[in-house]
């Protein structure tokens, strides 16, 4: 028998060749050792600026743009030293330069009990009537004379003049924007409550309101004033 044959088929396997390259049997050359794959893992580089200087990473930030000057009629101002001087400001008792509201004036004194004789001589007999009078016409009838004149003679004379006399009196006060005067609210009706009551109520009356008709003829003299025609004058022919 003689030497077998090469089969005209190719073979598979790798051959060694020249220049350490593998070859296939089919297809072009594959290098040996194989190159590695890129790793998209890993931590990319900044690209390189021209000139082979790496560029800064991260990129510094960019400066904010300021808002155009504007233009227009430039603003003078007086040199200096020749600034204008400001008006002197006239201080109140206490050195503040605001002025202090104190209120207005009673039209009568704490002890012009006179002025009315007949307010007086009642107030000092019962003055839980003037009371329930003063309080019907500030409370606009919500408190009868009846009714207010009851709180105060159902609580003791200290408490009639510190609790309810005080705060009556600190109502007027503030419907007319008088003055607390000539002393403290609840020291005027603790100390001298017949002479807070009486000047109370000549307030009320030197403000056109007559307390001893009480609220609703307060309103029915108000109604017939509004009603009453002008007076029309006829001229002689």
């Amino acid at each position: 028998m003689g030497r077998p044959q090469p089969s005209n088929a190719q073979p598979t396997a790798m051959e060694p060749g020249y220049g350490g390259e593998a070859r296939h049997a089919m297809g072009s050359p594959v290098p040996f050792p194989p190159t590695p794959m890129p790793n998209n893992d890993a931590p990319q580089h900044p690209p390189m600026a021209m000139g082979n200087t790496p560029a800064p990473y991260p990129p510094p930030a960019t400066m904010p743009q300021h808002p155009p000057v504007a233009t227009g009629t430039p603003v003078s101002f007086p040199p200096a030293g020749r600034w204008p001087a400001a008006a002197p400001q006239q201080m109140n008792g206490g050195g503040s330069p605001y002025p202090l509201k104190v209120g207005k004036p009673w039209t009568s004194g704490l002890f012009d009990c006179d002025q009315n004789s007949t307010n007086a001589v009642l107030t000092a007999f019962f003055p839980c009537v003037t009371f329930g009078q003063i309080a019907e016409i500030l409370d606009e009838g919500q408190t009868s004379c009846t009714l207010g004149s009851f709180m105060h003679g159902l609580l003791l004379p200290v408490l009639a003049c510190s609790i309810l006399g005080t705060s009556y009196r600190q109502k007027l006060r503030l419907k007319y924007n008088l003055v607390q005067a000539p002393a403290e609210d609840w020291s005027v009706h603790l100390f001298c409550p017949c002479c807070a009551l009486c000047q109370e109520y000549r307030e009320l009356q030197n403000r056109g309101i007559d307390p001893s008709i009480g609220w609703m003829g307060y309103l029915a003299q108000q109604q017939e004033a509004s009603m009453v025609p002008p007076a029309v004058h006829s001229m002689n022919q």
